[in-house]
């Protein structure tokens, strides 16, 4: 596989390909981890004029108006606090990162698909204490049948995650692209090493 295992799991929109920038929360820690949270430079420049960000690292590029130039912000910090979720949702990517984009059979990384533990023919729920992510190879060999019918075995049981046991599962898999400014406001809590 000659791409990055990650990018297939991560939205890649075109506005954020160019000088995208960071998003703290009031308290100066990213609104998320992993999808990093990122606007695009223009929602971003949006946010500064109606004053909902503070800037606090900008690119050297500038963007000009008719009557004011700015030079494009790469983190900002939100003015009002926003809770963070209790939570985890749900979805096939926080399950990915929950199984650190590993299948939970075989350890293989690369093309993910998700495999009901109890499958859903025998009364098998989808839920996070069900599910799991496989390989093709895997999930192909387990079909429809139970663990030991298959010969399969778990790496770890499936469980609810956590949001800080999320945020530190996200650490250990950064985008692609991290942006030199950002490195101040990512890893702050991190302990550091003497």
């Amino acid at each position: 596989m000659d791409t990055d295992f990650r990018t297939q799991f991560v939205r890649d929109p075109a506005a954020l390909r160019r000088n995208p920038a960071l998003i703290l929360n009031a308290d100066h820690r990213p609104l998320s981890y992993y999808p990093l949270s990122l606007w695009p430079w223009q929602e971003t420049v949006k946010a500064v004029v109606l004053d909902r960000v503070a800037i606090l690292a900008e690119y050297d590029e500038v963007v000009r108006s008719q009557h004011a130039a700015i030079r494009i912000p790469s983190v900002v910090v939100l003015r009002d606090y926003v809770k963070p979720r209790k939570h985890v949702a749900f979805t096939r990517f926080n399950l990915f990162l929950r199984d650190e984009f590993r299948c939970q059979y075989c350890g293989a990384r690369g093309e993910l698909t998700f495999d009901h533990v109890v499958p859903r023919s025998r009364g098998g729920v989808t839920s996070w204490e069900n599910v799991v992510a496989a390989c093709s190879p895997c999930n192909l060999r387990k079909a429809s049948k139970s663990l030991r019918a298959s010969g399969l075995r778990l790496k770890r049981p499936p469980r609810r995650p956590g949001t800080e046991e999320m945020h530190r599962i996200g650490r250990r898999f950064p985008p692609n692209h991290l942006h030199v400014s950002w490195m101040d406001y990512l890893y702050w809590d991190a302990e550091l090493e003497g």
